[in-house]
């Protein structure tokens, strides 16, 4: 199934549920949607939005990607994306809704988000998150996730999580 203005990047199965994970403008109403619920997420788990400056062409390929995971039906369950920091990829606005979690499908979207990260020659990928989101905190932890100096608009603030990971290259994957 192909969206205006989106390509495809993989697809996959979640649970018996064929999954495809497109690229998409950060901007469109469907990323903002998935960013909306995510922002509403960080206020009860928080009390309060993720406060970081995001810009619409930060996310614009080669400096950035946003991607979107769909299901079948075309309904879209879970978004992640990454920009340039540096020299680095920075990881942001990961989220599943709700109804989707426990499936997987936060690995997946990881997993793309590094690829089109590393794809773009980015070596590692980077990542802020805090103490109440153990589940991702677990998550990122089991994917090799390690903790990285601390950077961003969180790199003060107490209870912030900084972590990082080393990412494949294309061309060291095939040496």
């Amino acid at each position: 199934m192909q969206r205006s203005g989106t390509v495809t990047i993989g697809c996959a199965k979640v649970v018996g549920v064929e999954i495809q994970i497109a690229r998409t403008h950060f901007d469109s109403p469907v990323a903002q949607t998935l960013c909306d619920e995510i922002q509403a997420e960080y206020v009860r788990r928080y009390g309060g939005g993720d406060e970081t400056a995001l810009g619409a062409g930060d996310f614009d390929p080669p400096n950035g990607d946003f991607l979107v995971a769909y299901d079948e039906s075309g309904e879209p369950l879970g978004c992640g994306g990454w920009r340039t920091h540096e020299d680095d990829a920075e990881m942001k606005r990961v989220y599943v809704r709700e109804h989707a979690r426990r499936q997987g499908l936060a690995r997946r979207l990881v997993a793309a988000v590094e690829a089109s990260a590393a794809a773009a020659g980015r070596r590692r990928l980077i990542l802020e998150t805090g103490p109440e989101q153990p589940e991702a905190i677990a998550m990122y932890r089991a994917l090799g996730y390690v903790p990285v100096t601390p950077f961003g608009f969180y790199a003060s603030e107490e209870g912030s999580l900084h972590l990082g990971k080393e990412l494949r290259s294309k061309q060291s994957a095939d040496a």
